[in-house]
């Protein structure tokens, strides 16, 4: 899809597949690949995924949770918001990087960042916006940290879920907001008049 004025580009699943894939292909591959995953099917922020933990996401027996609630300090505005485990697809990577990341380090420490940096530390926000720049230009995408999230509410909004839902899934504190995360696409207007009638 196209870029909008002012608005990060929405991704569409060729365009998704293409940057996953060259991302494998890199020597920190699995890793890019969750924040991608967790970008474009929980629709996290840059400064959500930055501050994860382990412990956010698995339990004391190391088993996933199905919920997820961010603490207040983790959040845009300290506006505390949930979000599900639920998506096979990401489940997936998830587990194979905690599966990498218990063989490199011996256990997983639940107050351990989940996403780390080159020195094993804790990636700040605007480290991974250019981050994710760079994923997107280097298969010749222009995309941003915010392309993930608008992808996931675009998408969403295109397979009927309701902009209330939305709204909670974005972390929104207004409808507004959510609304303008939403991509217009031509072929559903079209499609959406064509079935209409008196």
């Amino acid at each position: 899809m196209k870029k909008e004025n002012g608005k990060a580009r929405v991704l569409n699943k060729t365009e998704f597949n293409r940057v996953v894939k060259f991302q494998m292909s890199t020597r920190h591959g699995l890793r890019n690949v969750l924040l991608l995953h967790l970008s474009f099917f929980i629709g996290l922020r840059s400064k959500e995924m930055s501050a994860l933990t382990i412990g956010d996401l698995i339990d004391v027996n190391g088993d996933l949770k199905e919920e997820v609630t961010l603490k207040r300090h983790q959040t845009k505005r300290n506006k505390q918001r949930r979000f599900y485990l639920t998506n096979d697809k990401l489940k997936k990577v998830l587990i194979q990087y905690l599966t990498f990341r218990k063989e490199k380090e011996g256990e997983l420490k639940l107050e351990s960042p989940l996403i780390t940096n080159q020195m094993s530390g804790r990636f700040s926000s605007a480290s991974l916006q250019q981050l994710f720049k760079k994923m997107y230009t280097s298969v010749g995408i222009d995309g941003s940290s915010h392309s993930g999230r608008r992808s996931f509410c675009t998408n969403l909004s295109e397979s009927g879920v309701s902009i209330t839902n939305l709204q909670t899934l974005m972390g929104h504190q207004s409808i507004s907001t959510t609304a303008l995360y939403i991509n217009e696409n031509p072929k559903i207007l079209g499609k959406i008049t064509a079935g209409y009638s008196l």
